[in-house]
Parts: structure tokens; sequence; C-alpha cells
């Protein structure tokens, strides 16, 4: 599931940011804005997916769709929603069309702004000019 989701990912950087980028495993260890989007699949297993990434990062994705040069803190978490529904959306498109593993998403959801401290299964991720981006999963239990 993560490599859809990295697949995705990189489409993002490729598509959107249109930057060299570097891809590494692990999370990232800066401030971040922190969203997620819960995930289910046909087997009925539900995975929480964050995006968390760096002010400078989501400031760059603020220009790049709103052209604003410095946005306020309301604006820079609206865009790690928008973000999160880009890359999630894009790899369950991904996912319908190469795997037999097809999953519904969610409505991203603003975790907060701090530590990436969450507990993960897998999570990479990738660097712009020293701006980062980190593409986490989690298999959660719903009782």
């Amino acid at each position: 599931m993560l490599d859809t989701i990295k697949e995705a990912a990189e489409n993002f950087c490729i598509h959107q940011i249109r930057e060299p980028y570097d891809l590494k495993e692990g999370s990232t260890q800066k401030r971040a804005l922190i969203a997620y989007i819960d995930i289910d699949t046909e087997d009925k297993k539900k995975y929480r997916v964050y995006i968390a990434s760096d002010e400078a990062f989501m400031q760059q994705v603020s220009q790049l769709f709103l052209e604003e040069e410095e946005s306020d803190q309301e604006t820079l978490q609206d865009m790690t929603l928008e973000t999160a529904n880009l890359i999630i959306g894009s790899a369950k498109v991904i996912a319908q069309e190469t795997t037999n593993k097809p999953f519904t998403i969610g409505t991203p959801t603003f975790e907060k702004i701090g530590n990436f401290d969450f507990e993960i299964d897998a999570s990479m991720t990738i660097t712009v000019a020293e701006k980062e981006l980190t593409v986490a999963i989690k298999e959660i239990n719903v009782q």
C-alpha cells in the first residue's frame, strides 16, 4: 500500500512542484503541519495515512496553487489538507488501475502542528531543496 502512496507522492512532486527531489525512508524530524486520511480496503482493513510537511514545503505548495508568497497559518493548514487529498486521491486511482487492492478514502483531518510523533508502520520522506514532506501509514483497528 505504501508503494502506491509513494508513487502518488512522487507524481505530486513531478507534476506539481516540478523540482528535483530525493526520497528516503523515515519521517521528518522537523516541526510539521500534520494531516491524515483514513482509508478502507476491500479486505476490511483500515489504515491511517499521514501527511506531514515543514512550513517551507507547504508554503511552496501554497504559492503554486494560490500564488501567495506568504500564507497565514490557516491557509497552510488548508493546503496541508488539500495536499493530503491530492496525494491519497491519486493513490486511490493508481491502486484501482494497477493492483487488485482498491480502497476508499475518507475526509482529510488536520491533526496538529508539531513533531511527527505518531506510531506508524512505515514512512518515507520526500525532500525538495531542504523542504520535507513525509507520508506515513498505520494499520488501525476499529472496535
